[in-house]
């Protein structure tokens, strides 16, 4: 996994919202239509567009058209890549030393 410092941001700026999160969950159950989810989030296109917006450029969200209308759902392999960068970010390197991150010894 090589994500830039950019990417690895828009993926954890998907995570950080109530109403993303409130989409994701709705996603979990398959594909939504826009106009669904505007309905039972009870939030305006505009608002809507934003938030997938964000979900879509982080990779977790992946989006078709038909017709007028965008349908949403879960992106597996975005998921999978979500999962690796969290792992990755908080796993400590195993060669660690106190000299590799600049602490003083005395």
């Amino acid at each position: 996994m090589d994500l830039t410092p950019t990417q690895n941001a828009k993926v954890f700026k998907a995570f950080c919202d109530e109403k993303r999160l409130a989409v994701l969950e709705l996603l979990r159950s398959g594909e939504k239509c826009a106009c669904v989810l505007i309905e039972q989030m009870e939030i305006g296109q505009s608002s809507l567009s934003y938030h997938m917006k964000i979900l879509c450029e982080s990779g977790i969200v992946e989006s078709r058209q038909e017709g007028k209308w965008t349908h949403y759902k879960i992106s597996e392999q975005g998921s999978d890549q979500a999962l690796l960068l969290l792992k990755a970010i908080t796993t400590p390197y195993a060669a660690a030393t106190a000299a590799d991150i600049g602490c003083c010894q005395e």
